[in-house]
């Protein structure tokens, strides 16, 4: 009857938990963890003290697939119930203060704590965002839930471990082992909560206000470390400016990591990237981490110390941090580059309406395009309507008023209605809650504002088709000349392959077959500053000159191109469909190839080299063994690509047998 009773509180519970920031302040959060690398274990204990603000009778804390050895409440073991999600301590509280809660567990987590190897050395990252560090700590799925997290971590003692907060003390033990211990000052929400292990080396910055950047990097990517982290002080030191309200944490750091599933997270002092953005000075031109960069900082405000009290108003940590962002790259790189990229913004959200694929900016159920890009564009027509000075003044006083708390779009509205005589009722009304986007209003307001974006619609070949010879010879700005390359690449002259390296991107993208006037110029794109303009080089020459195949492979026979291997693999495929060309080495070749489809290389790289497999036909073992291996892969966009390749692949009789799971 006991364990009836108590089931049936649980069951409430489920209903009402919703409602325990508003009985329950929790404050601290302190862990004591195990990370065990062979295992891909976690195990230890997490404790938290908490006031309680009203009567209750049900304590949750969620915990997703784990191995709960006991829980104990105010240092006396009690009674809990366990649903494979969240632990429910039912016991009568009157409301007090400084309570302890300590749990003790142990897990092998599936998602959001991941364990990859990298050149056979572990890498370990957490990605916590929404509501998922309870997959590997027991905390909260509310992001309205905030407190302070310290850590004590154990691990393996030739890696790194990094964390939230300062690293205060760091022992190394006799048994391998080394233990970290972390601490933060101000709270901050549970998916914020970062952890990452792997083979670093930092360097230590201190920005203009006194606060410690540190930044890691590989060993054996010592040369990429400046041009990876280009601008970084710049643009924290603008932001902080820009912003008005001053960097909210005790530290900064930044750390790259193998196989991340998006291009980076603002976990609270420490943000993980893609080592995707671990470039060199060439790579830097055709992908660099500058936005990302930024866009992670500013989520430091926008999202770790104001945090949007439900998805509804996610706006004001996406739309925020696209548009501050931006700010610090215009500070970067310029006037035309920022009205470009929300031109670009713009555009995007205009093909997404048409395709009747739009949503209220205020809707959880919105579009990233949604949230990041309209929300950024939406804060720049607020700037531009209520001017520069009211509309930072507002989002300081909105930043300062809910600091270390959360808010919603009402609460940011108040600020901005503060600050100004204008009624805003009907805009953002038009721009919150209605599906449609103005493309038009958008467009005139950023006409009035940039020469470029007017001279860019106004300069037009398919308009005006008699003038684009002449428009081609004009000085023009490089994204109207690449712009008039793509319409007519009929009229490319030689002289247009020594412009800009827009317009030479745009002449490889659009020139299909090469007039043989223009051959000479067109192989000299194979010594392009660019990657990826030599890629797209030697494909087009490739198929339009079959009699000089060798020469152009013979060129680029030892460019491995951007970290992707974009060259490379290219290679290789001409290579092998290229008739008595290093046929000798053409098993070597195709290794090397399926090699490239290892887990050892990045999930990008490994769908190319997937793509390339199935377009020529070779499916050894090892190749089907590693796109079986990338079948449970956490990128969804890999994975399910994965698996539509596995399904077609099974349609043949004589590869189905491999690719069938074994009981």
């Amino acid at each position: 009857m006991r364990n009836t009773f108590l089931m049936l509180l649980v069951f409430y519970a489920q209903f009402s938990f919703g409602q325990q920031t508003l009985d329950i302040d929790f404050k601290t959060a302190s862990a004591i963890l195990h990370i065990d690398l062979d295992s891909a274990g976690v195990s230890g204990s997490i404790g938290y003290t908490f006031d309680v603000k009203n009567k209750i009778d049900t304590l949750k804390i969620d915990a997703h697939k784990m191995h709960i050895h006991k829980v104990i409440l105010n240092k006396k073991p009690v009674d809990f119930e366990y649903n494979n999600s969240q632990i429910y301590i039912v016991n009568q509280m009157q409301p007090s203060v400084d309570n302890t809660l300590l749990i003790s567990y142990s897990t092998q987590p599936k998602q959001t704590l991941y364990f990859f190897k990298k050149e056979d050395h572990f890498n370990v990252w957490s990605q916590g965002q929404g509501k998922y560090t309870s997959h590997w700590l027991p905390s909260f799925d509310d992001v309205n839930e905030k407190l302070i997290f310290n850590f004590v971590f154990t691990t393996d003692s030739n890696y790194e471990l990094i964390s939230n907060g300062d690293l205060t003390s760091k022992i190394p033990g006799k048994d391998g082992k080394t233990d970290y211990f972390y601490k933060m000052k101000s709270p901050m929400s549970s998916y914020l909560v970062a952890l990452a292990i792997g083979k670093y080396l930092k360097k230590t910055e201190t920005s203009t206000s006194g606060i410690p950047l540190e930044f890691y990097y590989y060993p054996e990517d010592s040369l990429k470390f400046e041009s990876t982290y280009r601008y970084s002080k710049q643009m924290f030191y603008f932001l902080e400016s820009e912003i008005g309200v001053k960097y909210p944490w005790q530290n900064y750091k930044q750390v790259p990591v193998h196989d991340f599933l998006y291009a980076g997270m603002e976990n609270t002092t420490l943000t993980i990237f893609s080592d995707r953005f671990v470039v060199d000075e060439r790579e830097f031109l055709d992908r660099n981490y500058v936005n990302v960069n930024a866009h992670e900082l500013a989520h430091q405000w926008f999202g770790n110390l104001v945090t949007a009290k439900s998805g509804k108003h996610h706006w004001l940590q996406e739309g925020f941090a696209t548009y501050y962002a931006l700010l610090a790259e215009r500070e970067v790189f310029g006037e035309d580059y920022f009205y470009w990229q929300l031109y670009q913004y713009a555009k995007q959200l205009k093909i997404q309406q048409e395709g009747e694929l739009a949503t209220p900016l205020l809707d959880k159920k919105a579009s990233s395009l949604t949230f990041y890009q309209k929300g950024a564009i939406v804060l720049h027509l607020l700037k531009s309507k209520i001017g520069d000075n009211a509309f930072k003044q507002a989002v300081a006083n909105y930043l300062n008023k809910y600091a270390f708390n959360s808010a919603d779009s009402n609460d940011f509205i108040k600020e901005v209605d503060v600050m100004t005589s204008e009624n805003l009722e009907e805009f953002f009304n038009k721009w919150l809650n209605e599906n449609s986007f103005d493309y038009e209003q958008v467009l005139d307001v950023l006409k009035s504002q940039s020469t470029l974006i007017l001279d860019f619609e106004l300069i037009d070949c398919e308009v005006f088709q008699s003038k684009c010879s002449e428009y081609l010879s004009m000085p023009l700005h490089p994204k109207i000349k690449a712009k008039l390359v793509a319409q007519m690449p009929e009229l490319i002259k030689p002289e247009h392959f020594k412009e800009s390296h827009e317009v030479r991107l745009s002449i490889v993208t659009r020139l299909n077959t090469i007039a043989l006037e223009l051959k000479p110029n067109f192989e000299s794109l194979l010594d392009d500053e660019s990657y990826i303009i030599i890629e797209q080089a030697l494909y087009k020459l490739w198929m339009n000159f079959p009699e000089d195949r060798a020469k152009y492979l013979d060129k680029t026979k030892r460019l491995k191109g951007n970290n992707n291997y974009n060259i490379r693999l290219l290679w290789l495929v001409l290579n092998l469909n290229t008739v008595n060309y290093d046929a000798e080495y053409q098993q070597e070749y195709l290794d090397e190839l399926v090699g490239f489809s290892s887990d050892q290389y990045h999930f990008e790289t490994r769908e190319a080299a997937f793509g390339y497999l199935n377009a020529i036909g070779y499916w050894n073992e090892a190749a089907l063994q590693n796109l079986k291996s990338a079948n449970n892969h956490p990128n969804w966009r890999f994975r399910t690509t994965v698996r539509d390749l596995i399904k077609n692949l099974k349609n043949n009789k004589a590869l189905k047998p491999y690719l069938e799971d074994k009981e």
